[in-house]
């Protein structure tokens, strides 16, 4: 079984915790997009919220984000969502195999 979740996990002791934990099993993807693009994505204004003071400690306004060391994909979302999700596929295709067929060969 193959599960992509995305967590906001903005420290690397963190993101290093969950590695841990899925002995082995843990690859991390990188979904990188610099604040200003974050901001401009928010559906639900949280970023203006926390710029007016109204959220405490949220990530890269009032507290760090930092950025992955070693991931073992890093996606540049200033690419097109299509490209995104084409590497991301890519990536797990190449990378898991289960039984006799890759994951995701019947993705149209």
């Amino acid at each position: 079984m193959i599960a992509i979740t995305a967590f906001i996990s903005p420290y690397r002791a963190d993101r290093q915790r969950a590695r841990d934990a899925a002995h082995g099993a843990f690859r991390e993807i990188y979904i990188e997009a610099d604040l200003a693009t974050c901001e401009q994505r928010d559906p639900k204004g949280l970023y203006r919220k926390a710029r007016r003071g109204e959220i405490d400690d949220f990530t890269g306004i009032s507290a760090p984000y930092e950025v992955p060391e070693a991931a073992e994909l890093v996606i540049d979302t200033t690419d097109s969502i299509t490209t995104c999700v084409d590497r991301i596929i890519a990536y797990v295709e190449r990378e898991f195999v289960v039984g006799a067929a890759t994951v995701g060969s019947n993705h149209s």
